[in-house]
Order: structure tokens, then C-alpha cells, then sequence
């Protein structure tokens, strides 16, 4: 009977002892690392130099006074007078110098009565030499005399011509007949000899003076395109290429200029701006990119972390082009995978995560 209580009593303790193990053992705990996550897409991506430069016209020309003389600017065909901004074709009049000072600086009126006289004396001469009246030598200094007067009438045209101020190039008037105050000149100012009367420039196409350094200058080749951008003009890009680049290094700022030619047919830009300029040294369309916080280093190689399930695998990846938001992936991952972008800098290969914030 002891032995069978004993038993019971036994059996009793075993399944308490057994019961209050159960309750008082921890449960298992699992460790997710959170993580954001970005998608592989497809898009088009291109490396590019990012530098600024100054507009300058193609070419100019600048207009003086060779003759003194009065002003007179020409007028339109509206009546106004021509002004700072007006597009004027090939030849085209801008001025002319008036006055007194002018008149006797051509002297044509002389010139032309002495040509005339000339010409009667050496037909004179010239027949009274056929009908042998007079020496050979009489008829060779009347023709010498003809050939000075000629010249003496043809040097008088020009000069009075040079008092009719023409443009050689179409543009626009960019600064017009202003002093040394940079105040404009009215009509009727005596100038002198030198008075800068225009500066003309066409401003469809201009150039840009950009400067680059010696590894960016090995990107870079004529004829590339070139996305030009000035704040006044928010969202506005104007496009141009690369026109040439300079054989030497400035001394100074040890940089390479390059001649960016850009396309102003709207007439947004103006000589003198100071612009940005992208330089496209290449693109790639339609290819697998990452975004760029994506890509990390590990034991010197380039890999992303790839989610798979719960876990994220880590793939080591061959990189292309780049640019501020997304990295070319030639090899190593797939559009429409997800790759982890925050939290990887402690992912370890099959680590597992929860995703959160994308």
C-alpha cells in the first residue's frame, strides 16, 4: 500500500515539474532587419558633364565713323528711327554722315570736273596725234594725266561712299551710337573720325566659351549634344552641340576651352549670358538600371541586394553609365526585380528583412 502511494505521489511530481517547464520556457524570437526597397526598370540613361560659359555672338562687326562729320541715323520704313534690338539685312544703310566736313572731304564735285577736262585733253591729244601734229610724248602726259584724274574721281566716290555707313552681315543692332557715358547720341552730333556708330551680330545661333578640365576633356568630341539652361528660364532647355575644342591649355586657369554652338532660333539668349551646360559624352537607351543608393561595396566588388521572399541575396552586378538618380546594370539583375536602396549597409548574403517605407 506505501509503495503504491509512494508510486502515485512519484508520477504526481514528475507531471508538475513537467508543467511548469512549459510555461516558464521563452519562445523563440525572430529578427527581421527592415528594409526600402526600388525596382530594376527599363530606361534610357546617359553620362554627362555638368559646367558652365559665357554667350558670345558667332561673329560681329562694328560700325565707325571714317569721315567727321553730323549723324544721322537712317530711319525705317515704319518712320522710327533705327534702335538697339532692330534686325538689319546684308548692306543694309544704318547711317551717314552729313555736314560740310564731309562734303570737302570727298571733294567729288573738283574731282569730277578735272576727270572730264582730262578726257577732253587726251581726245584732243588723241587726234591731233593721228593727223601726226604733235609728238608721241604730248600724247603719253595727257594719258598719264587722264589716269590721275581717274583715280583722284574714283578715291572721291569712296569717300563720300564711306559717309553712307552699310553693314557687311545681317543681325541685330546689339549697341548703337552711344558716348563715352554710354548715353545715346541724338541726330545732328558732330562725331569724329573712330566713333563706334553700331555693333551688329546675328543672335539665331551663339556660341558658348565653356572651360574643362584634363579628364573631362577626354570625353568630349566635336559635334556632341549639349542641353543649355539660363534660370531666368525655368524648365527651359535650348540645345546645342560641341563646335570645336582648343588645341592648348590656358596657362592660367590650366583648363581646355571648348566652342559650344547653341541654337537661339526663339531668341530667349543674349550675348553675354552666363549659362549651364550639359555635355551628353554618351547614352544609352532602353537598358536595366538600378536607382543609385542600390548599389554598395563589398569586399571590393560592386553587388545590390536582391529581395527574395524574405530574404535578401546578395548579387554582385556589372555597371554602366550613370547619372545623378539611376546606375546602368549590364549584368547581375532583371527588370522587375526589387533591390534593397535603405538599410543595407548590415545586410549580410540570405539575411532576412521586412520592407518597409517603399
Amino acid at each position: 500500500m506505501k509503495f503504491r502511494v509512494k508510486a502515485v505521489f512519484t508520477c504526481l511530481l514528475i507531471l508538475l515539474v513537467s508543467a511548469c517547464g512549459e510555461t516558464t520556457a521563452p519562445p523563440p524570437v525572430e529578427f527581421r532587419i527592415p528594409v526600402e526597397v526600388g525596382d530594376v526598370v527599363t530606361d534610357d540613361v546617359e553620362d554627362s558633364i555638368v559646367t558652365t560659359g559665357t554667350l558670345r555672338p558667332r561673329e560681329s562687326v562694328v560700325l565707325t565713323v571714317e569721315t567727321p562729320g553730323f549723324l544721322r541715323l537712317v530711319r525705317l520704313e515704319s518712320g522710327e528711327r533705327i534702335a538697339e534690338g532692330t534686325n538689319v539685312a546684308k548692306g543694309a544703310l544704318v547711317a551717314e554722315i552729313t555736314g560740310e566736313d564731309a562734303r570737302l572731304a570727298a571733294r567729288l564735285e573738283a574731282t569730277q570736273r578735272h576727270l572730264e577736262a582730262s578726257e577732253e585733253e587726251l581726245n584732243r591729244r588723241q587726234q591731233l596725234f593721228e593727223r601726226r601734229l604733235i609728238a608721241e610724248e604730248a600724247l603719253f602726259l595727257a594719258r598719264a594725266t587722264y589716269e590721275d584724274a581717274l583715280h583722284n574721281f574714283e578715291t572721291s566716290k569712296w569717300t563720300l561712299e564711306k559717309t553712307r555707313i552699310t553693314t557687311p552681315i545681317a543681325g541685330v543692332v546689339l549697341q548703337l551710337a552711344r558716348d563715352a557715358n554710354n548715353r545715346p547720341v541724338a541726330d545732328g552730333q558732330k562725331v569724329m573720325q573712330g566713333f563706334e556708330v553700331a555693333r551688329i551680330a546675328p543672335i539665331d545661333n551663339l556660341i558658348a566659351d565653356i572651360d574643362l578640365v584634363g579628364p573631362e576633356l577626354a570625353r568630349v568630341r566635336p559635334g556632341q549634344p549639349v542641353r543649355i539652361e539660363h534660370y531666368a528660364f525655368e524648365k527651359t532647355v535650348m540645345m546645342g552641340k560641341v563646335l570645336r575644342l582648343s588645341p592648348a591649355m590656358d596657362a592660367t586657369t590650366h583648363s581646355f576651352r571648348a566652342e559650344v554652338e547653341v541654337d537661339n532660333t526663339a531668341r530667349l539668349l543674349r550675348p553675354g549670358m552666363f549659362i549651364q551646360a550639359t555635355i551628353v559624352t554618351d547614352r544609352h537607351e532602353d537598358v536595366a538600371v538600378v536607382p543609385r543608393d542600390a548599389v554598395t561595396e563589398r569586399a571590393g566588388r560592386d553587388v545590390v541586394f536582391v529581395i527574395d521572399g524574405q530574404r535578401a541575396r546578395r548579387q554582385e552586378v556589372s555597371l554602366g553609365l550613370r547619372n545623378d538618380d539611376w546606375i546602368e546594370v549590364i549584368d547581375g539583375v532583371t527588370p522587375g526585380e526589387r533591390v534593397v536602396v535603405r538599410g543595407l549597409e548590415t545586410l549580410t548574403d540570405e539575411a532576412r528583412v521586412r520592407v518597409t517605407g517603399s
